[in-house]
Protein backbone atom coordinates (compact mmCIF):
# COMPACT_ATOMS: atom_id res chain seq x y z
CA UNK A 1 0.00 0.00 0.00
CA UNK A 2 1.24 3.14 -0.80
CA UNK A 3 2.14 5.60 2.06
CA UNK A 4 1.84 8.89 -0.50
CA UNK A 5 -0.79 11.48 0.54
CA UNK A 6 -3.31 12.32 -2.24
CA UNK A 7 -3.45 15.94 -3.03
CA UNK A 8 -5.99 17.91 -4.57
CA UNK A 9 -5.68 17.68 -8.34
CA UNK A 10 -7.68 20.32 -10.46
CA UNK A 11 -7.28 18.99 -14.05
CA UNK A 12 -7.03 22.93 -15.34
CA UNK A 13 -3.89 23.02 -13.76
CA UNK A 14 -2.33 20.37 -15.92
CA UNK A 15 -1.00 21.96 -19.52
CA UNK A 16 1.09 20.75 -22.74
CA UNK A 17 4.52 23.02 -21.75
CA UNK A 18 5.56 20.23 -19.03
CA UNK A 19 9.36 19.42 -20.12
CA UNK A 20 11.27 15.71 -20.18
CA UNK A 21 15.10 15.69 -19.87
CA UNK A 22 16.97 14.82 -22.75
CA UNK A 23 18.03 11.84 -20.81
CA UNK A 24 14.72 10.78 -20.03
CA UNK A 25 13.84 11.37 -23.52
CA UNK A 26 16.19 9.69 -26.02
CA UNK A 27 14.81 7.06 -27.56
CA UNK A 28 11.14 7.20 -26.95
CA UNK A 29 8.55 7.67 -29.14
CA UNK A 30 6.47 11.03 -29.56
CA UNK A 31 3.37 8.79 -27.77
CA UNK A 32 5.93 7.51 -25.33
CA UNK A 33 7.15 11.40 -24.25
CA UNK A 34 3.44 12.01 -24.54
CA UNK A 35 2.25 9.01 -21.93
CA UNK A 36 5.65 10.45 -20.24
CA UNK A 37 4.19 14.12 -19.52
CA UNK A 38 1.14 13.19 -18.22
CA UNK A 39 2.88 10.61 -16.31
CA UNK A 40 4.59 13.27 -14.57
CA UNK A 41 1.79 15.73 -13.92
CA UNK A 42 0.73 13.81 -11.65
CA UNK A 43 3.66 12.18 -10.01
CA UNK A 44 3.53 14.87 -7.72
CA UNK A 45 6.71 13.33 -5.24
CA UNK A 46 9.02 12.88 -8.40
CA UNK A 47 9.48 9.33 -7.27
CA UNK A 48 8.28 7.52 -10.07
CA UNK A 49 4.74 6.34 -8.72
CA UNK A 50 1.54 7.66 -9.35
CA UNK A 51 -1.53 7.45 -6.81
CA UNK A 52 -4.78 5.28 -8.12
CA UNK A 53 -7.26 7.36 -5.70
CA UNK A 54 -5.80 10.28 -7.16
CA UNK A 55 -6.14 9.34 -10.94
CA UNK A 56 -9.59 7.84 -10.00
CA UNK A 57 -10.60 11.52 -8.65
CA UNK A 58 -9.51 13.13 -11.27
CA UNK A 59 -11.93 10.99 -13.21
CA UNK A 60 -14.81 11.84 -11.12
CA UNK A 61 -14.17 15.78 -10.72
CA UNK A 62 -14.13 15.97 -14.68
CA UNK A 63 -17.26 14.04 -14.88
CA UNK A 64 -16.40 10.65 -16.16
CA UNK A 65 -17.61 7.48 -14.62
CA UNK A 66 -15.01 4.33 -13.60
CA UNK A 67 -18.03 2.50 -15.50
CA UNK A 68 -17.68 4.64 -18.72
CA UNK A 69 -17.19 1.75 -21.61
CA UNK A 70 -14.31 3.68 -22.84
CA UNK A 71 -12.34 3.22 -19.88
CA UNK A 72 -10.41 0.44 -18.68
CA UNK A 73 -8.99 0.22 -15.74
CA UNK A 74 -7.37 -3.05 -15.05
CA UNK A 75 -6.11 -2.22 -11.69
CA UNK A 76 -6.15 -5.92 -10.69
CA UNK A 77 -3.67 -7.18 -13.39
CA UNK A 78 -1.23 -4.22 -12.38
CA UNK A 79 -1.31 -4.87 -8.54
CA UNK A 80 0.80 -7.23 -6.47
CA UNK A 81 -0.49 -11.31 -6.97
CA UNK A 82 -2.98 -11.63 -4.51
CA UNK A 83 -4.70 -8.28 -4.09
CA UNK A 84 -7.66 -6.66 -5.80
CA UNK A 85 -8.68 -2.93 -5.31
CA UNK A 86 -12.49 -3.33 -4.08
CA UNK A 87 -14.20 -2.46 -1.23
CA UNK A 88 -11.08 -2.05 0.48
CA UNK A 89 -9.43 1.60 0.77
CA UNK A 90 -6.08 0.71 -0.93
CA UNK A 91 -4.40 3.37 -2.77
CA UNK A 92 -1.49 1.59 -4.53
CA UNK A 93 1.04 2.99 -6.52
CA UNK A 94 1.20 2.85 -10.05
CA UNK A 95 4.46 3.19 -12.05
CA UNK A 96 5.37 4.42 -15.54
CA UNK A 97 4.52 1.41 -17.39
CA UNK A 98 1.20 0.43 -15.28
CA UNK A 99 -0.12 3.91 -16.07
CA UNK A 100 0.70 3.03 -19.82
CA UNK A 101 -1.00 0.51 -20.19
CA UNK A 102 -4.30 2.35 -18.65
CA UNK A 103 -3.34 4.48 -21.68
CA UNK A 104 -3.24 2.10 -23.88
CA UNK A 105 -6.06 -0.08 -23.43
CA UNK A 106 -8.67 2.73 -22.88
CA UNK A 107 -10.69 4.48 -26.06
CA UNK A 108 -8.73 7.14 -27.85
CA UNK A 109 -7.48 10.06 -26.12
CA UNK A 110 -10.19 10.29 -23.16
CA UNK A 111 -7.35 9.66 -19.78
CA UNK A 112 -5.10 12.51 -21.15
CA UNK A 113 -8.00 14.55 -22.48
CA UNK A 114 -9.42 14.21 -19.12
CA UNK A 115 -5.87 14.34 -16.75
CA UNK A 116 -5.41 17.85 -19.13
CA UNK A 117 -8.57 19.20 -18.99
CA UNK A 118 -9.26 19.04 -22.29
CA UNK A 119 -12.89 17.48 -22.21
CA UNK A 120 -16.31 19.81 -23.68
CA UNK A 121 -17.04 21.05 -19.83
CA UNK A 122 -13.55 21.57 -18.80
CA UNK A 123 -14.33 22.83 -15.09
CA UNK A 124 -17.29 19.81 -14.70
CA UNK A 125 -17.09 20.69 -10.70
CA UNK A 126 -18.64 23.74 -10.90
CA UNK A 127 -21.10 22.88 -13.84
CA UNK A 128 -21.90 20.08 -11.71
CA UNK A 129 -22.43 22.33 -8.60
CA UNK A 130 -24.82 24.65 -10.91
CA UNK A 131 -26.50 21.90 -11.83
CA UNK A 132 -27.54 21.00 -8.32
CA UNK A 133 -28.99 24.72 -7.73
CA UNK A 134 -31.03 24.41 -10.66
CA UNK A 135 -32.38 21.14 -9.64
CA UNK A 136 -33.14 22.17 -5.70
CA UNK A 137 -35.35 25.13 -7.31
CA UNK A 138 -37.28 23.00 -9.64
CA UNK A 139 -37.84 20.76 -7.37
CA UNK A 140 -39.76 23.22 -5.13
CA UNK A 141 -42.40 23.44 -7.81
CA UNK A 142 -45.61 21.14 -6.97
CA UNK A 143 -47.44 22.71 -9.55
CA UNK A 144 -49.42 20.43 -12.70
CA UNK A 145 -50.59 16.90 -12.18
CA UNK A 146 -49.44 13.77 -13.91
CA UNK A 147 -51.23 11.89 -16.58
CA UNK A 148 -54.45 10.27 -16.17
CA UNK A 149 -55.89 8.98 -19.90
CA UNK A 150 -53.54 6.40 -19.78
CA UNK A 151 -54.28 4.38 -16.30
CA UNK A 152 -50.83 3.01 -15.44
CA UNK A 153 -49.32 6.78 -16.30
CA UNK A 154 -51.65 8.03 -13.53
CA UNK A 155 -50.72 5.83 -10.97
CA UNK A 156 -46.82 7.21 -11.04
CA UNK A 157 -45.25 8.92 -7.57
CA UNK A 158 -45.60 12.52 -8.89
CA UNK A 159 -42.80 13.00 -6.74
CA UNK A 160 -40.52 11.31 -8.60
CA UNK A 161 -38.03 13.68 -10.03
CA UNK A 162 -34.53 12.78 -12.01
CA UNK A 163 -32.17 14.98 -13.81
CA UNK A 164 -28.96 13.15 -16.02
CA UNK A 165 -26.65 15.06 -18.14
CA UNK A 166 -24.40 13.49 -20.74
CA UNK A 167 -21.84 15.42 -22.98
CA UNK A 168 -20.62 14.54 -26.04
CA UNK A 169 -17.30 13.92 -24.31
CA UNK A 170 -19.01 11.30 -22.16
CA UNK A 171 -18.96 13.74 -19.31
CA UNK A 172 -21.96 12.71 -17.13
CA UNK A 173 -24.05 13.98 -13.82
CA UNK A 174 -27.26 12.85 -12.46
CA UNK A 175 -29.40 13.42 -9.76
CA UNK A 176 -32.27 12.02 -8.16
CA UNK A 177 -34.66 9.41 -9.93
CA UNK A 178 -32.31 9.01 -12.55
CA UNK A 179 -31.99 4.84 -12.31
CA UNK A 180 -35.88 4.58 -12.28
CA UNK A 181 -37.66 3.52 -15.96
CA UNK A 182 -40.45 5.47 -17.41
CA UNK A 183 -42.32 5.24 -20.20
CA UNK A 184 -40.74 7.54 -23.19
CA UNK A 185 -44.67 7.77 -24.62
CA UNK A 186 -44.05 10.81 -27.50
CA UNK A 187 -40.04 10.88 -26.95
CA UNK A 188 -40.36 7.95 -28.83
CA UNK A 189 -41.15 9.88 -32.10
CA UNK A 190 -38.00 11.66 -33.06
CA UNK A 191 -36.21 8.40 -32.37
CA UNK A 192 -38.82 6.36 -34.51
CA UNK A 193 -38.33 9.18 -37.70
CA UNK A 194 -34.74 9.13 -37.34
CA UNK A 195 -34.99 5.63 -38.59
CA UNK A 196 -37.46 5.82 -40.79
CA UNK A 197 -34.52 8.38 -42.25
CA UNK A 198 -31.85 5.83 -41.60
CA UNK A 199 -34.24 3.23 -43.83
CA UNK A 200 -35.09 4.94 -46.37
CA UNK A 201 -33.72 8.45 -46.97
CA UNK A 202 -35.65 12.34 -46.49
CA UNK A 203 -36.79 12.58 -50.01
CA UNK A 204 -38.75 9.26 -49.60
CA UNK A 205 -39.80 9.96 -45.88
CA UNK A 206 -41.20 13.51 -46.49
CA UNK A 207 -43.67 12.00 -49.36
CA UNK A 208 -45.72 10.71 -46.31
CA UNK A 209 -44.95 13.21 -43.74
CA UNK A 210 -44.76 17.06 -43.68
CA UNK A 211 -42.04 19.28 -41.64
CA UNK A 212 -44.36 22.03 -41.02
CA UNK A 213 -45.94 22.86 -37.38
CA UNK A 214 -49.35 22.01 -37.08
CA UNK A 215 -51.00 24.69 -35.29
CA UNK A 216 -52.88 22.57 -33.33
CA UNK A 217 -53.01 19.93 -30.90
CA UNK A 218 -50.78 16.99 -30.93
CA UNK A 219 -54.26 14.84 -31.66
CA UNK A 220 -55.72 16.70 -33.99
CA UNK A 221 -57.58 14.99 -36.58
CA UNK A 222 -55.92 17.21 -39.65
CA UNK A 223 -53.76 16.81 -42.38
CA UNK A 224 -51.71 19.27 -44.49
CA UNK A 225 -52.82 20.50 -47.61
CA UNK A 226 -51.21 17.64 -49.38
CA UNK A 227 -53.02 15.38 -47.46
CA UNK A 228 -50.26 14.11 -45.25
CA UNK A 229 -49.50 14.42 -41.45
CA UNK A 230 -47.72 17.94 -40.35
CA UNK A 231 -44.83 16.49 -38.50
CA UNK A 232 -43.03 13.60 -37.15
CA UNK A 233 -43.57 15.03 -33.92
CA UNK A 234 -47.46 14.76 -33.49
CA UNK A 235 -49.46 11.69 -33.22
CA UNK A 236 -50.32 11.36 -36.69
CA UNK A 237 -47.02 11.81 -38.05
CA UNK A 238 -45.53 9.49 -35.66
CA UNK A 239 -48.05 6.84 -36.52
CA UNK A 240 -46.93 7.57 -40.30
CA UNK A 241 -43.57 7.08 -39.14
CA UNK A 242 -43.85 3.65 -37.51
CA UNK A 243 -45.30 2.41 -41.16
CA UNK A 244 -41.88 3.30 -42.31
CA UNK A 245 -40.09 1.15 -40.26
CA UNK A 246 -38.86 -1.70 -41.17
CA UNK A 247 -42.52 -2.54 -42.80
CA UNK A 248 -40.83 -6.16 -44.30
CA UNK A 249 -40.23 -7.69 -40.92
CA UNK A 250 -42.54 -9.39 -38.72
CA UNK A 251 -43.62 -7.14 -35.76
CA UNK A 252 -41.49 -9.31 -33.21
CA UNK A 253 -38.31 -8.29 -34.84
CA UNK A 254 -39.46 -4.64 -35.73
CA UNK A 255 -39.82 -4.09 -32.31
CA UNK A 256 -36.54 -5.41 -31.38
CA UNK A 257 -34.96 -3.59 -33.99
CA UNK A 258 -36.06 -0.27 -31.97
CA UNK A 259 -34.89 -1.38 -28.83
CA UNK A 260 -31.58 -2.13 -30.03
CA UNK A 261 -31.98 1.08 -31.83
CA UNK A 262 -32.65 2.87 -28.07
CA UNK A 263 -29.88 0.74 -26.79
CA UNK A 264 -27.29 1.79 -29.09
CA UNK A 265 -28.02 5.57 -28.63
CA UNK A 266 -27.98 5.14 -24.78
CA UNK A 267 -24.71 3.96 -24.73
CA UNK A 268 -25.57 -0.36 -25.00
CA UNK A 269 -28.01 0.68 -21.86
CA UNK A 270 -30.83 -1.96 -22.51
CA UNK A 271 -34.19 -0.27 -23.29
CA UNK A 272 -37.08 -2.08 -21.36
CA UNK A 273 -40.85 -2.74 -21.95
CA UNK A 274 -43.98 -1.44 -20.07
CA UNK A 275 -46.66 -4.10 -21.36
CA UNK A 276 -49.43 -2.37 -18.60
CA UNK A 277 -48.81 0.80 -19.83
CA UNK A 278 -49.22 -0.96 -23.90
CA UNK A 279 -52.18 -2.79 -22.86
CA UNK A 280 -53.62 0.89 -21.74
CA UNK A 281 -52.91 2.37 -24.55
CA UNK A 282 -54.49 -0.13 -26.80
CA UNK A 283 -57.70 0.56 -24.36
CA UNK A 284 -57.51 4.48 -24.56
CA UNK A 285 -56.45 4.44 -28.12
CA UNK A 286 -59.87 5.27 -30.59
CA UNK A 287 -58.16 8.82 -31.55
CA UNK A 288 -55.14 7.53 -32.79
CA UNK A 289 -57.43 4.62 -34.64
CA UNK A 290 -59.02 7.84 -36.05
CA UNK A 291 -55.88 9.30 -36.97
CA UNK A 292 -55.03 5.84 -38.89
CA UNK A 293 -58.34 5.37 -40.74
CA UNK A 294 -58.48 9.00 -41.62
CA UNK A 295 -54.79 9.12 -43.20
CA UNK A 296 -55.58 5.89 -44.54
CA UNK A 297 -58.71 7.61 -46.41
CA UNK A 298 -56.46 9.98 -47.75
CA UNK A 299 -53.69 7.40 -49.11
CA UNK A 300 -51.33 8.90 -46.81
CA UNK A 301 -49.65 5.37 -45.69
CA UNK A 302 -46.71 3.81 -48.54
CA UNK A 303 -48.50 0.76 -50.30
CA UNK A 304 -49.43 -2.11 -48.60
CA UNK A 305 -49.44 -1.02 -45.31
CA UNK A 306 -50.92 -2.86 -42.25
CA UNK A 307 -53.01 -0.04 -40.47
CA UNK A 308 -53.38 -2.36 -37.57
CA UNK A 309 -49.85 -3.62 -37.58
CA UNK A 310 -48.84 -0.17 -37.75
CA UNK A 311 -50.87 1.38 -34.52
CA UNK A 312 -50.28 -1.39 -32.52
CA UNK A 313 -46.36 -1.04 -33.51
CA UNK A 314 -46.98 2.72 -32.38
CA UNK A 315 -48.14 1.60 -28.83
CA UNK A 316 -45.49 -0.34 -28.57
CA UNK A 317 -42.87 2.20 -29.14
CA UNK A 318 -44.27 4.41 -26.83
CA UNK A 319 -44.44 2.22 -24.26
CA UNK A 320 -40.56 1.53 -24.49
CA UNK A 321 -38.89 2.36 -20.98
CA UNK A 322 -35.93 4.03 -20.13
CA UNK A 323 -34.34 5.64 -17.25
CA UNK A 324 -33.43 9.69 -17.40
CA UNK A 325 -29.47 8.23 -17.48
CA UNK A 326 -30.04 6.23 -20.50
CA UNK A 327 -31.93 9.33 -22.39
CA UNK A 328 -29.28 11.63 -21.39
CA UNK A 329 -27.24 9.77 -23.26
CA UNK A 330 -29.56 9.34 -25.78
CA UNK A 331 -29.89 13.14 -26.22
CA UNK A 332 -26.19 13.64 -26.29
CA UNK A 333 -25.70 11.07 -29.16
CA UNK A 334 -27.96 13.49 -30.96
CA UNK A 335 -26.03 16.27 -29.68
CA UNK A 336 -23.18 14.77 -31.14
CA UNK A 337 -24.27 14.34 -34.71
CA UNK A 338 -25.38 10.87 -34.11
CA UNK A 339 -21.94 9.15 -32.50
CA UNK A 340 -22.38 7.65 -28.70
CA UNK A 341 -20.27 9.64 -26.61
CA UNK A 342 -19.90 6.58 -24.13
CA UNK A 343 -18.86 3.92 -26.93
CA UNK A 344 -17.81 5.88 -29.67
CA UNK A 345 -20.27 4.32 -32.18
CA UNK A 346 -22.11 5.89 -34.89
CA UNK A 347 -25.63 5.21 -34.68
CA UNK A 348 -26.93 7.94 -37.35
CA UNK A 349 -26.08 9.99 -40.03
CA UNK A 350 -25.24 13.82 -39.51
CA UNK A 351 -27.72 14.57 -41.69
CA UNK A 352 -30.26 12.20 -39.89
CA UNK A 353 -29.75 14.30 -37.20
CA UNK A 354 -29.85 17.34 -38.42
CA UNK A 355 -33.62 16.69 -39.71
CA UNK A 356 -34.45 15.46 -36.31
CA UNK A 357 -33.07 18.30 -34.01
CA UNK A 358 -34.71 20.95 -36.55
CA UNK A 359 -38.26 19.28 -36.51
CA UNK A 360 -37.88 19.11 -32.41
CA UNK A 361 -37.12 22.58 -32.54
CA UNK A 362 -40.40 23.92 -34.58
CA UNK A 363 -42.51 21.03 -33.34
CA UNK A 364 -41.47 19.19 -29.96
CA UNK A 365 -42.81 20.59 -27.40
CA UNK A 366 -46.69 20.21 -28.25
CA UNK A 367 -48.81 23.30 -28.44
CA UNK A 368 -45.88 25.07 -26.15
CA UNK A 369 -43.48 24.39 -29.27
CA UNK A 370 -43.29 28.28 -30.16
CA UNK A 371 -42.75 29.54 -27.06
CA UNK A 372 -40.52 26.97 -26.14
CA UNK A 373 -38.41 27.80 -28.88
CA UNK A 374 -38.66 31.26 -27.86
CA UNK A 375 -37.88 31.15 -24.01
CA UNK A 376 -35.42 28.32 -24.15
CA UNK A 377 -34.34 28.30 -27.84
CA UNK A 378 -33.14 24.32 -27.73
CA UNK A 379 -34.24 21.32 -29.67
CA UNK A 380 -36.12 19.38 -27.34
CA UNK A 381 -39.24 16.26 -27.35
CA UNK A 382 -41.64 16.11 -23.84
CA UNK A 383 -43.72 12.98 -23.32
CA UNK A 384 -46.74 12.34 -21.22
CA UNK A 385 -44.86 10.34 -19.00
CA UNK A 386 -42.83 13.33 -17.46
CA UNK A 387 -40.17 12.86 -19.78
CA UNK A 388 -38.30 15.83 -21.28
CA UNK A 389 -35.27 14.94 -23.91
CA UNK A 390 -33.06 18.13 -24.98
CA UNK A 391 -30.58 18.28 -27.00
CA UNK A 392 -27.72 21.50 -26.89
CA UNK A 393 -26.24 20.46 -30.32
CA UNK A 394 -22.00 19.91 -29.99
CA UNK A 395 -22.00 20.22 -26.04
CA UNK A 396 -24.80 17.80 -24.24
CA UNK A 397 -27.51 16.05 -23.48
CA UNK A 398 -30.52 16.70 -21.23
CA UNK A 399 -33.33 13.98 -19.38
CA UNK A 400 -35.42 15.61 -17.35
CA UNK A 401 -38.07 13.52 -15.78
CA UNK A 402 -40.96 14.40 -13.45
CA UNK A 403 -44.62 13.32 -13.76
CA UNK A 404 -46.90 16.05 -13.00
CA UNK A 405 -47.47 18.14 -16.60
CA UNK A 406 -48.96 21.48 -17.40
CA UNK A 407 -52.41 21.75 -18.88
CA UNK A 408 -50.08 21.28 -22.32
CA UNK A 409 -48.93 18.10 -21.73
CA UNK A 410 -45.40 19.15 -20.56
CA UNK A 411 -43.44 18.36 -17.22
CA UNK A 412 -43.82 21.57 -14.98
CA UNK A 413 -40.39 20.71 -13.35
CA UNK A 414 -38.74 19.84 -16.45
CA UNK A 415 -39.69 23.38 -18.11
CA UNK A 416 -38.68 24.86 -15.04
CA UNK A 417 -35.37 23.62 -14.78
CA UNK A 418 -35.29 24.30 -18.67
CA UNK A 419 -35.83 28.20 -17.85
CA UNK A 420 -33.11 27.90 -14.95
CA UNK A 421 -30.91 26.19 -17.07
CA UNK A 422 -30.87 29.11 -19.96
CA UNK A 423 -30.68 32.08 -17.56
CA UNK A 424 -27.64 30.78 -15.89
CA UNK A 425 -25.84 29.28 -19.30
CA UNK A 426 -25.33 30.73 -22.84
CA UNK A 427 -27.42 27.12 -24.15
CA UNK A 428 -30.13 29.42 -26.07
CA UNK A 429 -29.29 28.96 -29.61
CA UNK A 430 -29.25 32.77 -30.02
CA UNK A 431 -27.12 33.63 -26.99
CA UNK A 432 -24.07 34.54 -29.30
CA UNK A 433 -25.83 37.56 -30.60
CA UNK A 434 -25.55 39.85 -27.62
CA UNK A 435 -21.96 40.83 -28.75
CA UNK A 436 -20.36 39.79 -25.72
CA UNK A 437 -22.29 41.62 -23.29
CA UNK A 438 -24.22 38.62 -21.54
CA UNK A 439 -23.56 37.53 -18.34
CA UNK A 440 -24.28 34.01 -18.82
CA UNK A 441 -21.97 31.26 -18.01
CA UNK A 442 -20.05 29.57 -21.10
CA UNK A 443 -19.11 25.91 -19.32
CA UNK A 444 -17.21 25.21 -22.32
CA UNK A 445 -14.13 27.51 -21.24
CA UNK A 446 -11.87 26.95 -18.58
CA UNK A 447 -12.44 28.76 -15.16
CA UNK A 448 -11.95 32.55 -16.26
CA UNK A 449 -10.91 31.79 -19.64
CA UNK A 450 -13.44 34.35 -20.27
CA UNK A 451 -11.96 36.81 -18.17
CA UNK A 452 -8.53 36.11 -19.37
CA UNK A 453 -9.47 36.62 -22.65
CA UNK A 454 -11.03 40.04 -22.49
CA UNK A 455 -8.13 41.36 -20.40
CA UNK A 456 -5.60 39.72 -23.29
CA UNK A 457 -7.64 41.20 -26.18
CA UNK A 458 -7.80 44.62 -24.11
CA UNK A 459 -4.01 44.72 -23.24
CA UNK A 460 -3.41 43.57 -27.03
CA UNK A 461 -5.29 46.59 -28.18
CA UNK A 462 -3.90 49.15 -26.30
CA UNK A 463 -0.13 48.19 -27.20
CA UNK A 464 -1.02 48.24 -30.69
CA UNK A 465 -2.88 51.54 -30.37
CA UNK A 466 -6.18 50.81 -31.42
CA UNK A 467 -8.27 52.54 -30.29
CA UNK A 468 -11.42 51.74 -31.99
CA UNK A 469 -11.09 48.27 -30.71
CA UNK A 470 -10.40 49.35 -27.21
CA UNK A 471 -13.81 51.67 -27.46
CA UNK A 472 -15.40 48.17 -28.56
CA UNK A 473 -13.99 46.55 -25.62
CA UNK A 474 -14.78 48.87 -22.96
CA UNK A 475 -18.34 49.09 -24.54
CA UNK A 476 -18.88 45.47 -24.12
CA UNK A 477 -18.18 46.16 -20.48
CA UNK A 478 -14.83 44.86 -20.05
CA UNK A 479 -13.20 46.35 -16.90
CA UNK A 480 -10.43 48.27 -18.23
CA UNK A 481 -8.61 48.12 -15.04
CA UNK A 482 -7.98 44.40 -15.15
CA UNK A 483 -4.82 43.36 -15.07
CA UNK A 484 -2.92 40.47 -16.77
CA UNK A 485 -0.81 37.75 -14.39
CA UNK A 486 2.20 40.32 -14.71
CA UNK A 487 -0.10 42.81 -13.02
CA UNK A 488 0.35 45.09 -15.91
CA UNK A 489 -3.03 47.13 -17.76
CA UNK A 490 -3.84 48.71 -20.75
CA UNK A 491 -2.29 51.47 -19.22
CA UNK A 492 1.13 49.89 -19.33
CA UNK A 493 1.01 48.89 -22.42
CA UNK A 494 -0.42 51.84 -24.31
CA UNK A 495 2.22 53.81 -21.84
CA UNK A 496 4.73 51.61 -22.99
CA UNK A 497 3.91 52.08 -26.60
CA UNK A 498 3.73 55.69 -26.61
CA UNK A 499 0.15 55.53 -27.41
CA UNK A 500 -1.65 58.82 -26.25
CA UNK A 501 -4.92 58.11 -27.98
CA UNK A 502 -5.15 55.33 -25.98
CA UNK A 503 -4.24 57.10 -22.91
CA UNK A 504 -6.55 59.80 -23.22
CA UNK A 505 -9.45 57.48 -23.89
CA UNK A 506 -8.95 55.08 -21.00
CA UNK A 507 -8.81 57.96 -18.55
CA UNK A 508 -11.87 59.84 -20.05
CA UNK A 509 -13.02 56.27 -18.54
CA UNK A 510 -12.08 56.77 -14.87
CA UNK A 511 -9.39 54.10 -15.78
CA UNK A 512 -6.85 54.41 -12.88
CA UNK A 513 -4.14 56.48 -13.82
CA UNK A 514 -0.78 54.71 -11.49
CA UNK A 515 -1.34 50.96 -11.10
CA UNK A 516 1.71 49.12 -9.99
CA UNK A 517 2.53 45.99 -12.30
CA UNK A 518 4.31 43.26 -10.19
CA UNK A 519 7.72 45.12 -10.40
CA UNK A 520 6.10 47.86 -8.90
CA UNK A 521 6.34 50.57 -12.21
CA UNK A 522 3.24 52.56 -12.89
CA UNK A 523 2.36 53.56 -16.52
CA UNK A 524 4.26 57.07 -16.05
CA UNK A 525 7.36 54.72 -14.96
CA UNK A 526 6.78 52.68 -18.35
CA UNK A 527 6.44 56.21 -20.51
CA UNK A 528 9.82 57.66 -18.87
CA UNK A 529 11.38 54.52 -19.63
CA UNK A 530 10.18 54.69 -23.75
CA UNK A 531 10.67 58.59 -23.42
CA UNK A 532 7.35 59.38 -24.97
CA UNK A 533 6.58 63.23 -23.89
CA UNK A 534 3.14 63.48 -24.69
CA UNK A 535 2.34 60.39 -22.57
CA UNK A 536 4.33 61.25 -19.62
CA UNK A 537 2.68 64.95 -20.01
CA UNK A 538 -0.53 63.31 -20.05
CA UNK A 539 0.08 61.00 -17.29
CA UNK A 540 1.84 63.33 -15.17
CA UNK A 541 -1.11 66.55 -15.28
Amino acid sequence: MSSKKTTKFIPQEIGSNLTISDAESKGLTHLEQEYRLLFESLDRDANGLISINELLQIFRDIGIRNDDPRLVLDFDSTLPTGDTLDAKENDYPLNFEQFKVILQQSQGNLVKNAIQGNLIVPDFKNFRAAIKRIYEKAKANKGGHVATYIPQLGRVNPEYFGVSICTIDGQRFSLGDYIIPFCVQSICKPINYCIALEEHGEHKVHQHIGREPSGIGFNGLVLNSKGLPHNPMINAGAIMACSLVKPTLDMADRFDYVLDTWTKLSGNIRAGFNNAVYLSERQTADRNFALGYFMRENKAFPESTNLIDTLEFYFQCCSIDVTAEAMAITAATLANAGICPTTGTRVLQPNTVKNCLSLMASCGMYDFSGEFAFTIGLPAKSGVAGGLMVVIPNLMGICIWSPRLDELGNSVRGIEFCKELVSTFNFHNFDSLTGGQSQKQDPRLHRNQSKIDSVISLCWAASEGDVLEVQHLVARGINFNEADYDGRTAMHLAASEGHTKVIEFLLSKGAIPNPKDRWGNTPLDDALRGNHQSVILLLEN
